[in-house]
């Protein structure tokens, strides 16, 4: 189950992902949108009592961004509730956006939220906020390989959240949902046939 704040371009890239015929095929993904505060803990929250309801649900996670130059409030508390509970999270540094401008380019500078957002819109031509998930579906490779950089130049100078920006772990999530869909047993199954 996947917890969002976003309300378009992150459930749009999420349910192209969910499309994808072996992702279909060999994962159950829930999307749930945040309408009612949208912020880091709220979301959390939310993904911890739902845990405690339905053991059914094998993983969670939230999917938010930390925003500059005004960032989402109780964001500490908010990592620390998902690392107890054991609720994974997704994060991008300022925000969602970096994450879609990494399937065209590496970005390497700091920046304010209003600076990726307009940039994301650019290289993908949109003017509002809902995104065409089949124009990112073939770049993810690429996208999940410069965060990787990104994550790595952070960590050896010893920048952590809120200090990561330019960051994006969506490719965790990424990676997790790619690692449950090719290990399926139909997966394994229609690849010995």
């Amino acid at each position: 189950m996947i917890f969002c704040e976003g309300k378009r371009s992150e459930p749009d890239y999420l349910n192209g992902i969910k499309q994808l015929p072996h992702v279909a095929r060999n994962t159950a993904i829930s999307i749930e949108i945040d309408l009612e505060h949208g912020v880091p803990l709220s979301l959390v929250k939310r993904a911890v009592q739902r845990k405690g309801e339905d053991k059914e649900i094998d993983e969670f996670w939230c999917v938010f961004d930390v925003e500059w130059p005004n960032q989402h409030p109780n964001l500490e508390q908010a990592v620390s509730l998902a690392q107890q509970h054991d609720v994974r999270l997704a994060i991008s540094n300022p925000c969602f956006e970096l994450w879609l401008i990494l399937h065209f380019e590496q970005y390497t500078r700091f920046a304010s939220t209003d600076k990726i957002e307009r940039h994301s819109k650019n290289l993908d031509g949109r003017t509002g906020k809902r995104i065409n998930a089949a124009q990112y579906m073939p770049l993810r490779g690429m996208a999940t390989t410069r965060a990787q950089e990104l994550s790595a130049r952070h960590k050896q100078d010893g920048n952590q959240l809120p200090k990561n920006n330019p960051s994006s772990s969506v490719t965790d999530l990424l990676i997790r949902i790619e690692s449950i869909a090719t290990s399926s047993p139909a997966t394994r199954n229609s690849s010995r046939n």
